[in-house]
């Protein structure tokens, strides 16, 4: 005769107290759905993933940037390059993150529980994250977003997270509205071709150019939170040349720089902030030029640029593109 079923120890996630037997129940009984979850992964904790995916029947299938893309009935993991970082989404993402992800893959159980081992993310803070770096046609546009603990837990119910893990622009409008909505103070910066290339050529090095862009976003929040102790962004440069654009005001806060800040709701949010600008933008030249203006750097940008030429005259680039990539001598260049 078999023993008595032996439950593995993940699945009691509460202290042995009063506290802890309501937060199972909550958590158990919480009729909050996920649409979307993004967490970061080893380069081995990815490969174990996707044999644990193969061993459960999913179906896979390649998609560009992505080490893997699978799918089981309405469930979707993707597992992107950068990062690398898996990101969940569809029917079933709770059970699959509690059962599945959390046990097998990564060995701790995080979910739903934050503000424990992250408080952090729902400390006062600033955030700052940028759209439009890697795209040859469109602005440089950057963002940032103010969060305290009642921000960050709304932003987690809203389902806000690094805009690059949403493939829906709808999704991204919707999400920047939520954000708008919920009163937290926010500023963005839209740096468009003709005053990109302006810049670049007089200062000459993309990260210089950023960091006033983050600098300058960073003393617009403080107008807006001259209270708040620090800011985070994106490790994009070494810490020093922030620093030295970093204006008055900017200059008495504590200043964070990290790889993969966009798992910071306040990161997250800015990269949304941004993202929506950055769309909008390049939907309204699409409509003013008549034509389509791809995202990236890829072939189809180069024949986009090349019609872009042909139709408009070689100026054209400089008003709708950043012409310090290669991608405009190429497409400048005689065929």
């Amino acid at each position: 005769m078999e023993g008595p079923m032996k439950f593995p120890a993940f699945l009691f996630r509460y202290h042995l107290d009063t506290a802890g037997d309501y937060e199972l129940n909550w958590r158990m009984s919480s009729a909050k759905t996920f649409h979307t979850h993004t967490v970061p992964l080893t380069a081995e904790q990815a490969e174990h993933l996707r044999k644990v995916l193969k061993e459960q029947g999913y179906e896979f299938e390649t998609k560009p940037y992505m080490l893997y893309a699978a799918r089981k009935l309405k469930l979707n993991i993707a597992v992107y390059e950068k990062g690398p970082k898996a990101v969940i989404q569809g029917r079933g993402i709770e059970d699959f993150i509690t059962f599945v992800l959390e046990p097998e893959i990564l060995g701790e159980a995080k979910f739903g529980y934050e503000e424990v081992h992250s408080p952090e993310l729902f400390s006062p803070h600033f955030g700052v994250d940028e759209s439009g770096k890697g795209d040859f046609f469109g602005p440089l546009v950057i963002a940032g977003a103010y969060v305290d603990a009642t921000l960050a837990r709304a932003f987690r119910e809203a389902g806000v997270q690094d805009s690059k893990a949403i493939g829906s622009d709808k999704r991204i409008r919707d999400l920047a509205e939520a954000i708008r909505k919920s009163g937290a103070p926010q500023s963005v910066v839209t740096i468009a071709p003709p005053r990109y290339n302006e810049l670049y050529r007089k200062i000459g090095n993309l990260n210089r150019l950023l960091a006033w862009g983050h600098a300058r976003i960073i003393e617009n929040l403080c107008d807006l939170r001259p209270d708040c102790p620090r800011a985070l962004s994106d490790k994009f440069a070494d810490a020093r040349v922030l620093h030295r654009a970093l204006m008055e005001k900017g200059r008495k806060i504590v200043l964070e720089q990290r790889t993969k800040a966009e798992s910071d709701f306040a990161v997250a949010a800015a990269s949304i902030l941004a993202r929506e600008k950055f769309i909008n933008w390049l939907e309204e030249a699409e409509k003013s030029t008549g034509l389509k203006l791809p995202r990236g750097a890829s072939a189809a940008v180069k024949a986009a640029g090349r019609a872009l030429v042909e139709k408009y005259g070689p100026d054209a680039l400089e008003r709708h593109a950043k012409t310090h990539f290669k991608t405009a001598a190429e497409i400048l260049a005689p065929s």
